[in-house]
């Protein structure tokens, strides 16, 4: 199914709705999606009232750096995993002083890295009391790639609020 810009601003839109009810905030940490996904965050009207920042951390080292990812967790389970994702996703809630974190890691392409194969995507959220990954393997090109993991972390996160309690 193709999807259109407007319906990545109206899945945007309703995350800043449910974050604006319960009074919280988000940050992002981006790899695979490199930015798209705090631009799409951005993009609704009212954005500056809940979206608090985020950080592209493409290059691996910067995972550890800027998000806090432990270097033992990278080298024991490299950068595309469940466990890297939560630790970005954490980070970027810490670092940026946000109620609730978001983060994206994977295989854009052209080729797999290591084992990983092209199209590979994992998305995480924290939010106060709770924290999901999810798994993807997305077809189609870089392009088609990243903007299929920008539908499905803003689909995670509207999923997970949804489900937890306001303050």
């Amino acid at each position: 199914m193709t999807r259109t810009a407007s319906h990545v601003v109206d899945q945007a839109q309703a995350v800043l709705d449910l974050l604006a009810d319960k009074g919280w905030t988000i940050a992002t940490c981006e790899s695979l999606t490199g930015g798209l996904l705090a631009a799409a965050l951005i993009d609704p009207p009212g954005a500056s009232t809940v979206v608090r920042g985020g950080l592209v951390t493409y290059a691996t080292d910067l995972k550890a750096t800027l998000a806090d990812v432990p270097d033992d967790l990278l080298a024991a389970k490299g950068a595309v995993s469940s466990a890297v994702a939560l630790a970005m996703a954490d980070g970027s809630r810490v670092r940026c002083g946000a109620d609730v974190g978001v983060a994206t890691t994977g295989v854009a392409g052209p080729d797999p890295v290591g084992s990983v194969p092209v199209g590979t995507a994992w998305v995480a959220v924290c939010w106060p009391g709770g924290f999901q990954a999810q798994r993807a393997l997305h077809p189609g090109d870089r392009a088609a790639v990243r903007a299929a993991t920008v539908e499905m972390a803003l689909g995670l996160v509207a999923s997970c609020l949804g489900s937890s309690p306001a303050r």
